[in-house]
């Protein structure tokens, strides 16, 4: 859990399913190809969420809060 005042509990339950997929779109041939990249959590305390990303080798953790 990580906390401060300036943008309150961003805790997560990393062993819950994630609310949301997130997905890369590519264009082929004029058809759109979803590519899985990652997914999201919801925060404990509903203001924010955490992502994960993983694509071009790169493992990305992103932290999404409301804003005030």
């Amino acid at each position: 859990m990580t906390e401060n005042k300036e943008i309150g509990t961003t805790e997560i339950d990393d062993k819950k399913k994630p609310s949301h997929i997130v997905y890369l779109v590519k264009n082929r041939d004029d058809k759109a190809v979803f590519q899985k990249v990652g997914a999201l959590w919801p925060h404990k305390d509903g203001k924010g969420f955490s992502q994960s990303l993983e694509f071009f080798d790169w493992d990305i953790r992103l932290l999404i809060r409301e804003n005030k």
